[in-house]
């Protein structure tokens, strides 16, 4: 590179602590800050190893690298905005308000900072414990992969008194890094189209980036993200921005729910250098929602954070519980499972190095974050509860109902047990030949007489049917032991023969598609709704391991001379009446109406909705646990008013509506 690309450009390399203000990072961000671990060629060869896979997972992970950038600029002090736009033609650009990528030359790599950390893996200010003491981005293989993966990526620094622009093709420089204008203030802006002859898509969900950017400004108090969506008629477009931080996130978590207590129990205490935030509310509900973040990761299989929570929360449960009138009620200890119950928690851990483990790489390993959470918790919680008895009181009186029912739910475990043993399996279950669970489906089916048809049609060796008959019961409303002692689950828990709730064992699972087949109406989808609840509520792994489906029986059975058509949504209705207008006159032709899989024979059933060579089926994931959580309580909980508002909100998208 020509050392005229150089001029004007600062070469500043000297360091600064600057404490004040709260920030942690160094004020100079320089070339001396930017350590290379060289190695670029292999992410284009290999993407999955570095954003997971090439899905919409994958791509929606360039977004967040790049975002990651900007928050780690945040969370040293120095960024207090991002802004991300989904232009036209899918081309992401993000910006940001901190110091500004480094552009002096490099001094190991003899060219500008930017393009060092553009183009080299492992290469940025995450490797400098100076520069950044917290991280989320801690591969440092951000924007680079993001560069690599890009058919095309430019980013402007502003800089000030300069703005520095370059642009890139698949991860290689167009030219150098150059000086664009003048610019008084500092930031990032990068710009990149996403390469679909790796990826396969480039297809951004706003809904999906929404929600990440939502949980950001949750987890980073006091900072503004935007996003845009301008590919539409009408641009789209949010900010979030939440002053209370995960106490906010609380408050929305509990949004659709009747809480215990009106403000949720928060402190942010540091030790060292490891800052904690724990936010905590009870509601009336039954089961437990619970996030845990290390540097704003979610940490979805715990880990030490998760363990010191608990462990403090306990202890300081029951010592508040021995101070209280409410211990003639109950002289037993309280349980971890007791104080789960009705529970919403936020737990937000930064610290310097963090060590992850588990199978995902989502699990904190750091050893000693669980004792100084467990005492944190301890101390803190202990003195809001001696500051606010009446709060206390109430969780109290919550955690010795489940404590109650616990012992309740045990004893109907104990009774099932005893009246199963030699029984086997459910007498209504027509199991299929085959004992491997990955070869094996059962199809859950409404109504006896769509059973009847079923059992008939299906192929015996793989395809297991378990009617069902009369109204089940909404879990969302009632505990483990009800749901233990409902005649109409019963058969569900044991054909599948893993067990629920806390003793849910996913290895034990009996099959490995669980297809949900109901008819095509109101009632039909009533059904389903309540399955989908009680997988969601008690045995979650199910879904998120994806082994529940609906299946999609046609809607009509359509007669065109001496041929015949199923017709599985209006829109197939149409283009099948419209390509077979030829073939006669289409309004005298017969058009069945299926109203319920009962109408079908088991051949008819078998072809449309059964056969794996030809039928659909529609696989339920779980993107998004908190929107799911959220959606499940508004719609099938006890809180009329949220559900009124959606129903008012919504009615006027509903075309085709069976009554």
């Amino acid at each position: 590179m020509a050392d005229s690309v150089f001029e004007g450009v600062p070469t500043d390399t000297s360091v600064h602590h600057d404490s004040a203000n709260g920030r942690i990072g160094s004020q100079s961000y320089t070339a001396n800050n930017i350590q290379v671990l060289k190695g670029l060629e292999a992410v284009r060869k290999r993407p999955g190893m570095y954003i997971g896979s090439t899905g919409l997972d994958g791509l929606h992970h360039l977004v967040y690298e790049v975002v990651d950038n900007s928050i780690d600029e945040a969370m040293a002090g120095y960024c207090d905005a991002i802004w991300v736009t989904i232009e036209k033609g899918n081309i992401i650009r993000v910006e940001d308000n901190g110091r500004g990528i480094p552009t002096e030359p490099h001094p190991v790599e003899k060219i500008s900072s930017l393009e060092v950390v553009l183009t080299q893996l492992h290469a940025g200010g995450k490797f400098d414990n100076d520069t950044y003491k917290v991280s989320g981005g801690l591969h440092g293989v951000g924007v680079s992969v993001v560069n690599a993966l890009s058919e095309w990526l430019e980013v402007t620094v502003h800089r000030n008194p300069s703005v520095y622009y370059q642009e890139y093709e698949k991860g290689h420089p167009v030219k150098p890094v150059g000086i664009t204008g003048e610019s008084e203030r500092t930031g990032t802006i990068v710009r990149f189209k996403a390469d679909t002859t790796i990826l396969e898509s480039d297809q951004y969900s706003y809904g999906v980036l929404t929600e990440r950017f939502r949980e950001l400004a949750f987890l980073n108090k006091g900072i503004v993200i935007s996003i845009t969506d301008e590919r539409g008629e009408t641009p789209r477009h949010q900010t979030f921005h939440f002053e209370g931080g995960i106490k906010s996130f609380i408050t929305h978590l509990n949004s659709s729910k009747k809480v215990v207590h009106e403000e949720p129990v928060y402190f942010e205490s540091q030790k060292d250098d490891v800052k904690v935030e724990v936010a905590l509310q009870y509601n009336d509900r039954y089961d437990d929602v619970l996030f845990t973040f290390v540097n704003n990761i979610n940490t979805r299989e715990g880990g030490t954070h998760l363990a010191g929570f608990r462990s403090g929360l306990t202890r300081v449960m029951n010592e508040q519980l021995k101070k209280s009138k409410l211990i003639k009620k109950f002289d037993d200890s309280l349980t971890g499972d007791d104080l789960k119950e009705g529970m919403t928690a936020v737990i937000s851990v930064k610290i310097p190095d963090p060590q992850f483990e588990g199978q995902t790489k989502m699990k904190l390993g750091n050893p000693r974050v669980q004792g100084i959470v467990a005492s944190m918790v301890y101390e803190r919680f202990n003195d809001y509860f001696d500051e606010y008895p009446m709060v206390i009181e109430a969780i109290l009186e919550k955690a010795i109902l489940a404590a109650k029912a616990r012992f309740a739910a045990r004893d109907a475990r104990m009774r099932i047990r005893k009246n199963s043993e030699g029984a086997g399996l459910p007498g209504k279950l027509a199991d299929c030949s085959e004992k491997d669970p990955a070869k094996c489906e059962i199809f859950i089916v409404e109504g006896d007489s769509a059973g009847g048809s079923a059992k008939q049609g299906r192929d015996r060796a793989t395809q297991a049917i378990l009617p069902l008959w009369g109204k089940m019961l909404n879990v969302e409303k009632a505990r483990e032991e009800k749901v233990l002692g409902n005649d109409k689950l019963q058969p569900v828990i044991a054909s599948l023969g893993a067990g629920i709730g806390a003793h849910f064992d996913s290895t034990k699972v009996r099959y490995h598609k669980i297809i949900i087949m109901a008819d095509a109406d109101v009632d039909g989808s009533h059904i389903r709704t309540l399955l989908l609840t009680f997988f969601f509520r008690y045995m979650r792994p199910l879904i998120e391991m994806g082994y529940v489906y609906f299946a999609m029986p046609p809607l009509y059975k359509i007669t065109v001379g001496k041929k015949f058509f199923y017709a599985y949504d209006e829109d197939a209705r149409k283009r099948i009446l419209e390509e077979n207008a030829k073939d006669g006159d289409i309004n005298k032709i017969p058009i069945q109406r299926y109203k319920g899989l009962g109408e079908m024979n088991p051949d008819q059933l078998w072809d449309t909705t059964m056969n794996p060579d030809t039928r659909g089926l529609t696989q339920v994931t779980l993107e998004d646990a908190i929107e799911a959580d959220s959606i499940f309580t508004m719609l099938m909980g006890e809180e009329v008013e949220p559900r009124k508002r959606f129903i008012e909100e919504n009615a006027k998208y509903v075309s085709n509506l069976d009554v």
